[in-house]
């Protein structure tokens, strides 16, 4: 028995079908299904039923499969524990982040980070929250920055910073006349929110749910990006909530219709989160400082209230 084995497993049992696996495993077929094979001749069991389409686990197959991911992230540590003991901070590292957070995210820390670890190939991925979810279970993030808390048990978070969230009210709107916001105020039958999907559509939801200003027929319009929620703001459509950062980039034009909320602000937690097995956990350290360094700057928000895309509620 292998570790190249366990990982031709791994794959197989992911993309169900063994040419796919080679080419992800960067193998010919011949070459996977021989070591596949030659690992179930070694247990003398089944892995796969491949008499079925797409191939299906057997029953032993799925224990095993689970036993695969532990000792590959076991020998995975092994490599962490070399690079830590040499200060080595360098290699592949693959990072999911939501679309809300992205846009205005990225920019600010990406150049620092590359500038200071130049060995670090960092591979970055938009990806919703659902799917950085299952990516860090399965091995294929290494880290993943949202929206928290989530409270699931194999991932750790690390706050990063706590984001106010701000409302954008037209000249039109009732609220127009409003110095500051309150969740109280705030009604889901005249706000614009993003589409199903986005973490940020469940916290906008959340805030109104806390004072029961929700009704679920009363959805106007769904959106994929905040620009378009402002423009349809100044079309009359209804008011939207942007997050801080968001609004930095609006023009003086537009910035006159932002309105902030009385204290304690409902705000996000925006967090690393990654794999409690803590694999290549030097390099997220450093991404972590990187990130919280150049953000501290810019938000500088304390008496806030978080809205967890979970729905529950917590000031900071």
């Amino acid at each position: 028995m292998t570790i190249t084995q366990l990982h031709y497993v791994l794959a197989v049992a992911e993309y169900k079908n063994f040419t796919l696996a080679a080419q992800k495993s960067f193998v010919t077929q011949p070459t996977l299904s021989m070591q596949v094979q030659k690992l179930e001749d070694e247990l003398d069991i089944l892995i796969f039923d491949r008499t079925k389409k797409p191939i299906a686990i057997t029953e032993v197959g799925r224990k095993i499969v689970e036993q695969a991911k532990n000792i590959v992230n076991e020998a995975e540590r092994i490599k962490d524990i070399v690079d830590q003991e040499k200060g080595f901070i360098g290699g592949d590292y693959t990072l999911g982040i939501i679309p809300t957070i992205m846009p205005t995210l990225l920019p600010m820390f990406l150049r620092t980070f590359i500038r200071k670890y130049p060995k670090v190939n960092l591979i970055i991925k938009e990806q919703s929250t659902e799917n950085l979810i299952r990516n860090l279970q399965d091995g294929h993030l290494d880290a993943g920055i949202a929206a928290t808390p989530l409270e699931i048990e194999f991932i750790k978070e690390r706050p990063l910073y706590y984001e106010p969230f701000v409302g954008y009210v037209p000249a039109n709107h009732r609220l127009s006349g409003a110095s500051h916001l309150d969740p109280s105020d705030l009604n889901i039958s005249d706000i614009l929110l993003l589409k199903d999907g986005h973490c940020f559509r469940d916290g906008v939801i959340n805030i109104c749910n806390s004072t029961k200003n929700y009704d679920d027929e009363h959805f106007q319009l769904q959106s994929g990006s905040f620009e378009t929620l402002v423009n349809l703001s100044n079309e009359g459509l209804g008011m939207t909530l942007l997050p801080y950062l968001n609004t930095l980039e609006l023009d003086e034009s537009k910035k006159k219709y932002l309105k902030h909320f009385n204290p304690p602000s409902p705000a996000r937690e925006v967090s690393l989160i990654y794999h409690k097995s803590e694999l290549k956990i030097q390099i997220t350290e450093a991404l972590k400082d990187v990130i919280s360094s150049i953000v501290r700057g810019a938000i500088a928000f304390q008496d806030v209230k978080i809205i967890s895309p979970i729905g529950k509620q917590r000031s900071i």
